[in-house]
């Protein structure tokens, strides 16, 4: 993480959410914020205090006091002044200063960020399986748009990071919200068993439509051209720099680099990084742990319920047994069938027994031996004398069955190689013990900066282009993959 100098700075702009006349300064600030919905940006003092002063919690509230607000907003930088002179009429009325205020872009945003967190309890949050098929249209759009001018191109770039936006919000927000205490809290309960089904059968829509799209979007962004790629972050910022802007110093690297990092969050978010599990895997399996936390929470509900029903059943057969009991003797009887004896003497062992039956008796079965050894630190078994056995048969044996299997698989690794040089794109279908050794060949070659490997007898191989951009299919016998188009070439050997 880079920590920017703007991040070491205090943000003044929201010191009036916690200071001590905050009661005044949010009213004030909302105020302002309604008015800016409206179209209506500049406001007086008087007309800030009438506003006010219409709602009862500011009976007592003065001019002075509204003044004193309005100035201690605008030192922080949520208002903005200036000084009206359209109807100055004398030297002493210009001295006075008779201002008019408008919220500053910050307090703009600031007000917004308050008024989602004051209803994040009403308006909630959701998973939208349509913005994954909104998405995979949109970059299928792409060399399409790639052409297309930059007005075009650009409406098209923000509704692409728009419902990315909204996907990776919604879905966290929506998680964190079902793996919260309170959500594991009502899952223990019976009325969650009335909306366990139409939970889990949401969740199960938006798994496939996970399914349905996120396939299709990583193979899009793995096959896309970097050209074309660059070309449209190219056109949108190019577009963003050409909209005019009062007051704004605008850094055309920054705000390439600012849509070349949401490129690469969407890339990473559908495919990964540097081999990771992608946040769409990581999104499937999560919605799957949880489909099975609510069944088991809900099937332990109704195993609860049910037990508790069957049980009881039971403990009133048991009550009349005991009831029907001639004596107390009797009854210890029945107390030991049902509850066991009162101590037990337990004999626990490894015993083979010769039957499986349940009728067979003790008496009947052959009787366990155990040897008792001591239980001395110095005790040490009786070692077997044998003599030394001659293994060099069985040596010789499997050495040439081993010289054997490798000539068999120095043949078969040969044959691939065509006028030395073996093209993974042309390769037929080949065994997976094949694919690992030419895998091997190929990651030994790319670790080196020369690209230069040798193989297990000694041959010399190189990679013909180690940056290659090209893809290829590699069929074996337990599966397909994709792989860059390398090409190795070997050296002939010397004599």
């Amino acid at each position: 993480m880079k920590i920017q100098e703007k991040m070491r700075k205090p943000m003044m702009e929201a010191k009036y959410l916690n200071v001590e006349n905050t009661e005044r300064y949010r009213p004030i600030i909302r105020l302002f914020y309604l008015k800016y919905e409206k179209l209506k940006y500049w406001l007086y003092q008087e007309e800030v205090f009438e506003e006010l002063k219409e709602d009862p919690s500011f009976a007592e509230y003065t001019m002075i006091q509204c003044q004193q607000d309005l100035a201690a907003l605008a030192s922080w930088g949520n208002l903005v002044t200036i000084q009206d002179t359209r109807k100055v009429s004398s030297i002493e009325e210009f001295k006075n200063k008779k201002f008019r205020y408008q919220l500053s872009e910050t307090a703009v945003e600031v007000e917004r960020m308050v008024i989602r967190v004051e209803n994040l309890f009403i308006e909630g949050s959701s998973l939208e399986p349509t913005l994954l098929e909104r998405l995979r249209i949109s970059l299928e759009k792409m060399e399409e748009m790639a052409s297309r001018n930059e007005e075009k191109l650009y409406g098209w770039w923000n509704d692409l990071n728009n419902d990315f936006i909204r996907l990776n919000q919604n879905y966290q927000d929506y998680m964190r919200e079902l793996n919260s205490v309170k959500a594991e809290e009502m899952m223990k309960t019976r009325e969650f068993l009335l909306f366990k089904d139409r939970l889990i059968e949401y969740l199960r829509s938006f798994v496939k439509g996970l399914q349905a799209n996120v396939s299709a979007i990583e193979q899009k962004l793995r096959n896309m051209d970097r050209e074309t790629v660059h070309q449209i972050l190219e056109k949108a910022t190019a577009y963003e720099l050409s909209i005019p802007r009062m007051d704004v110093e605008i850094d055309e690297q920054m705000i390439f680099d600012k849509n070349q990092g949401r490129w690469e969050s969407i890339v990473e978010w559908f495919s990964g990084k540097d081999g990771a599990e992608s946040e769409a895997g990581k999104v499937f399996d999560t919605t799957n742990e949880i489909i099975r936390k609510i069944t088991r929470y809900a099937a332990r509900i109704s195993e609860m319920s049910s037990q508790g029903s069957n049980r009881r059943e039971e403990y009133k057969k048991v009550a009349r047994i005991f009831h029907e009991c001639r004596d107390i003797q009797q009854a210890h009887r029945l107390a030991a069938v049902v509850f066991g004896i009162e101590k037990p003497f337990h004999l626990k062992g490894n015993l083979q027994r010769e039957t499986d039956s349940i009728n067979s008796g003790v008496y009947e079965e052959a009787p366990g031996v155990i040897t008792l050894t001591p239980r001395i630190r110095t005790y040490r078994e009786k070692a077997k004398r044998t003599g030394i056995r001659d293994h060099s048969k069985e040596k010789e044996e499997m050495r040439a069955s081993e010289i054997k299997r490798l000539e068999q698989e120095r043949k078969l690794l040969k044959s691939y190689i065509k006028d030395n040089c073996l093209e993974f794109a042309s390769l037929p279908e080949i065994e997976p013990q094949v694919r690992d050794i030419f895998l091997l060949w190929l990651s030994k070659a790319l670790e080196r900066k020369d690209h230069r490997a040798k193989t297990e007898e000694g041959q010399i191989y190189y990679i013909e282009q180690a940056d290659v951009q090209e893809y290829c299919t590699l069929n074996c016998t337990d599966g397909t993959f994709q792989m860059p188009a390398y090409t190795m070439i070997f050296e002939e050997e010397k004599d």
